[in-house]
């Protein structure tokens, strides 16, 4: 019997996976995505998303852009891996997302062809939307001048592109080094741990989409959870994954405080 078949498990509950059918929504989630629809159906232009690191921007990222109906915007999904992303590699990009045909070459050129796209796209009648994950790793004050520059195209309306950037606390330092972009921010969030009630709840939630309706992690396990991964969902998947394997082995259906204080010791939480 493997783990899985002990809990009663259809799958694991706990993987640190972008998964959207786990993602829980609490009412800071809920607030947030209703002022980002705000930000871009009254096309305001900026918005940003801020959080630590695990505090799920990543998942949220994806469920809006997952909600975005196609009918009304040409919305793409961008992530960006490394930090030396360069002004050109991000107009290019753009381009690419927005379906420029034939892309220039040269700056200057990439941003005409941008401007007629973007026209092209609202003149039909939809808006144009930007996410972009892990923007902290837009660290060049070349890339902030270029979207500053993208933002001054709009008409009677708001603007003809809507950037959405999540990432790091860093990334409001990025954005300062251009002030006028720093000013252009619309909308400012921050995402922060979850509560102890939440993350009982966030718990609860993950294991019921699992297969599995039995709370198997008592208050004291809980409490216990909470402490010592600061509410950080990341931090909770992390340790709840490994208090399942270690009640695998021992062969405890109920986790308690006991185990998850003995996996906080293995990760180092403590």
């Amino acid at each position: 019997m493997g783990l899985k078949e002990f809990y009663g498990l259809k799958e694991l509950p706990f993987n640190n996976t972008p998964d959207l059918k786990y993602f829980y929504k609490t009412k800071k989630h809920s607030l947030v995505l209703n002022k980002l629809n705000y930000l871009i159906d009254y096309k305001k232009g900026l918005g940003v998303v801020l959080g630590p690191i695990g505090t799920g921007k990543t998942i949220l990222a994806r469920l809006f852009f997952e909600e975005l109906d196609p009918d009304k915007y040409d919305a793409a999904l961008i992530v960006v891996v490394h930090s030396e992303v360069t002004s050109k590699w991000f107009l290019k990009k753009l381009c690419l997302q927005l379906g420029v045909q034939n892309i220039p070459t040269e700056k200057h050129e990439m941003v005409n062809a941008l401007y007629q796209e973007l026209s092209k796209i609202n003149e039909m009648g939809k808006k144009v939307v930007i996410l972009i994950d892990e923007a902290q790793m837009l660290s060049k004050k070349e890339v902030m001048e270029e979207m500053r520059g993208l933002l001054n195209f709009e008409d009677e309306k708001g603007k003809l592109i809507t950037f959405v950037l999540f990432g790091l606390p860093e990334l409001e330092d990025n954005l300062r080094q251009d002030k006028p972009l720093f000013q252009r921010v619309s909308m400012r969030f921050t995402l922060e741990p979850l509560s102890l009630d939440e993350t009982s709840q966030y718990i609860k939630h993950r294991l019921e989409i699992a297969g599995l309706e039995e709370m198997i992690f008592d208050s004291e396990a809980v409490n216990k959870i909470y402490e010592y991964s600061k509410g950080i969902p990341r931090l909770i998947n992390t340790i709840c994954d490994n208090a399942l394997f270690e009640g695998f082995l021992i062969k405890n259906h109920m986790i308690d405080k006991g185990l998850i204080e003995q996996v906080a010791q293995d990760l180092g939480l403590v």
